[in-house]
């Protein structure tokens, strides 16, 4: 793949920049194949993939990082761990909730075959979170629990975790009811599911890597840091997984070499600090004349 970050060129370890994400990618894809043609739990293979793929990003985060300075300090691994606890309770919430919902309803049974299945899903389940994750940016009352994601001032594999479990669980609810809904088989919502969580990973990765024309397609960490910029003007890509989405509703903010000039709230007092769990758990709570505004 092409970096389209020139002034990367002298960066250690250039074969590692280039192959790092497309090997992870054909491993993930791989592990979903064998996955659903063998019959493996999905319980169990999607924690172990999950946490596999954090501990690769936290690897390459320290051979090939992007800006040194974001690396997460020890005490940090430690509230970002109890936050990664907390998100896997809102999908576990959310399932649930859907689980109930869909046989309430009776979803309907296309019966696809999987090739067409497994692209479908994706788009749908894109489109679902493109379009939640954009109205929280946007809705003062979601912005309340989705800002907890914006407070740190790094972006890196760790934070991709720091959520309010209530924010997990509503998004999780609005992209698992629409594949439900339709009624794509539990073998393309896992496959999908494990990609997403890549995806979800590598986007937030503190990776020196650029994957080209790809941008245009996929999200990345080139797009992503500039979704987390404190200035308004380039914050768009809502996409966490497809960039298919930014492009097609005009929120597709990158361009080659372009990069944040900070990370952050543009106003970084109107959230608890990210250590102060229980504060920004509760933070949703607070008088609606001190709320912050939407935004990045």
């Amino acid at each position: 793949m092409v970096d389209s970050l020139p002034r990367r060129e002298t960066s250690p370890h250039p074969l590692l920049r280039r192959i790092a994400y497309p090997a992870l990618l054909l491993a993930t894809l791989a592990t979903a194949v064998v996955a659903v043609a063998g019959g493996w739990d999905p319980g169990v293979v999607s924690p172990v993939v999950t946490l596999t793929i954090i501990a690769v990003f936290a690897l390459l985060e320290h051979l090939i990082p992007f800006e040194p300075q974001w690396r997460p300090e020890p005490r940090e691994w430690g509230v970002y761990a109890l936050y990664f606890l907390l998100t896997a309770l809102g999908t576990a919430l959310a399932q649930s909730l859907v689980a109930a919902a869909v046989e309430a309803i009776a979803p309907l049974e296309p019966g696809w075959p999987l090739p067409l299945e497994l692209p479908a899903a994706l788009l749908l389940g894109s489109l679902g979170g493109y379009a939640f994750h954009r109205f929280s940016h946007r809705n003062p009352f979601l912005w309340r629990f989705h800002g907890v994601h914006h407070v740190p001032d790094k972006v890196n594999v760790g934070n991709n975790g720091v959520n309010h479990v209530l924010d997990i669980t509503m998004t999780q609810v609005v992209v698992q009811m629409s594949l439900a809904l339709v009624g794509f088989s539990a073998q393309s919502v896992f496959a999908v599911g494990l990609f997403v969580v890549l995806q979800g990973y590598f986007t937030h990765a503190n990776i020196d890597v650029g994957i080209g024309w790809l941008n245009h397609v996929l999200a990345s960490p080139e797009q992503h840091r500039l979704h987390h910029s404190t200035d308004l003007a380039e914050a768009g890509h809502y996409g966490s997984d497809l960039a298919v989405w930014d492009h097609l509703f005009g929120s597709y903010t990158w361009r080659p070499g372009r990069t944040p000039a900070a990370i952050g709230l543009s106003d970084p007092t109107s959230f608890p600090r990210t250590g102060e769990v229980v504060a920004s758990f509760l933070h949703p709570l607070r008088p609606r004349d001190r709320a912050p505004r939407p935004g990045g």
